[in-house]
Formats: structure tokens, sequence, C-alpha cells
């Protein structure tokens, strides 16, 4: 057996940051009860209410406040896994031992932590269909698994890290946290927004058919652009710059509802295209040749 004698302190710490915020998140999604436990009925918008559009102080028996920091945890765990294999990159010390700690913090990060918030962000369909909800969770975060162990193995140094090979685990874990700011942004009281409390129900109702299919695009072979290394790295156009400025703008001003609609789209497009040039790419060679 080969022993470790040094590992690459920097990179480690951001990799167990990752892993600690992912930890905490799942301890506070799990402060939010049952729905039988709280109320006879389902849930809703019009139920589960609070006052002000940020937290001044956080209320640990407010499900939403719990819902919504579980997310922010999520978020910043992204950005403790985006630079930990940045900074190792940079100090030229990446090792099989950083790679399978960050796999490791990766699964209880982007798999375990969405699965659970995603059974508390839905107690109108938990109530009544508790088994088919936690039995989505569970396929959610036995995809995650694979997707990483997948990804451990094919992953190779000369790769330009344009493309994922299915949907990458943190984008998919990113997408079901942002609904969590899409509920807290409903259930406002200062949100005048017309039927925010139908829209409340059905969003639950579809948040798991929708985790379903993230789970499956996960071990996918569609490919997925890497924005990082598309949008933000090496030279680009002053315009592109001027682009993404107001893009970024634009997020900041619909606030809560940004990031669940921009999400959904980086998971819905590329099948979309993918399943399109397929579709015409199979017209064209049945077409006759004259």
């Amino acid at each position: 057996m080969k022993r470790i004698r040094t590992v690459t302190v920097l990179p480690t710490l951001f990799t167990l940051g990752n892993l600690l915020c992912g930890f905490y998140a799942i301890t506070v999604a799990s402060r939010v009860l049952p729905a039988q436990a709280v109320t006879e009925a389902p849930p809703s918008a019009d139920t589960i209410q609070f006052r002000h559009h940020v937290v001044p102080s956080f209320d640990a028996h407010n499900p939403v406040h719990n819902m919504f920091l579980c997310a922010v945890l999520i978020f910043i765990a992204m950005v403790f896994d985006a630079f930990d294999g940045y900074v190792a990159r940079l100090a030229n010390h990446t090792t099989d031992f950083g790679a399978q700690l960050d796999s490791l913090a990766d699964l209880v990060t982007f798999g375990v932590a969405p699965a659970f918030l995603m059974v508390k962000m839905c107690p109108s369909v938990a109530f009544s269909y508790r088994p088919a909800v936690w039995m989505i969770a569970g396929a959610y975060t036995a995809c995650a698994a694979l997707r990483l162990a997948r990804f451990n193995v094919e992953s190779d140094e000369k790769d330009d890290h344009m493309h994922f090979s299915g949907l990458p685990s943190p984008a998919a874990a990113a997408t079901i946290a942002g609904f969590a700011l899409l509920f807290f942004t409903l259930r406002l009281e200062s949100n005048e927004l017309d039927h925010k409390a139908e829209i409340d129900i059905w969003v639950q109702r579809g948040l798991p058919i929708f985790t379903l299919m993230v789970s499956v695009l996960m071990v996918s072979r569609i490919p997925y652009p890497h924005l990082v290394t598309q949008f933000l790295r090496g030279h680009r156009s002053f315009a592109h710059v001027v682009g993404l400025l107001f893009a970024l703008i634009t997020v900041l001003a619909i606030g809560g509802y940004a990031l669940p609609i921009l999400a959904v789209a980086y998971v819905l497009f590329p099948p979309i295209v993918y399943f399109w040039n397929r579709l015409y790419a199979r017209r064209t060679e049945s077409e006759p040749m004259f």
C-alpha cells in the first residue's frame, strides 16, 4: 500500500470548505419538518410567508429561511469547488488525492444536499406522494455518484475543458438550489405578483419531475458547455464584456426569478440542440440523392 506523505494545503482547504458547506446545508434543510407535522393541508405561498426582502436575522424555525440558507450554502460550495482545482493547477500541484477528495466532497454537496433540499421544498407533493418523492431524491443522489465516478475515470489532463459529457453535478445542484430562491421570492409578503400561490403549488408539483430529468441528464452523454471556460477565461472583445455586464445587471434586477430561469435554460437547451441535430442529420440521410 502506497502511503501519502504530503498534501497541498490550500487546495485541500478549499475542498474541505466545499464539503463542510454541503454538510451544513443538509443540517439546515433537516430543520424543515415534514408537511404532516406542520399542517393538515399542504403548505403554499399563502400559508408560509415572511416580511423582509432579505433575512436580517436568521430564524431557525422558519422553513423558508432554512431552505434559503441551504441554497446559499450550496452556491458558496460551488465557489470553493471552482477555486480548489484552479489553485491546484496554478500551483502545479494536482494530485490523485485531491481529485478523489474533491469527488467525495462533491457527492455530499452536489449529490446528497440538493436531493434532500428538493424533498423539503415540495411539501405539497411530499404530503401526498412521499415514497415517490424520496425515490426521486435517491435516484438523483445515485446519478450524481455515477456522474462523479465516470468523470474521475474518463478525465484527462489533455482535455480542453470546453465541454462536459453530461450535465455536471455542480450545475445540477445549482438548478435545484435555484428553486429555493424562487420559493423565497414567491413567499414574501411584499411580493405583489398575481397568482403567486398557484405558481408556488405548480412549481412544487413540477420540481420532482424536473429533478428526475436532471438525474438522467447527469449520466447522459449530451455535451454541456463549460461556462467559465467559454465566457470568462482568455481574451474577449469589448462587446463581450459589455454583454456580460448587462446580463449580470438583468439577473440582479429580476432577483429570485432569474437564477432558476437561467439554470433551467442551461439544463434544457443542450438536450434540445443535441436531439434536434440528430433528427436533422437523420432527415438529411433519408433524403433521396439526385
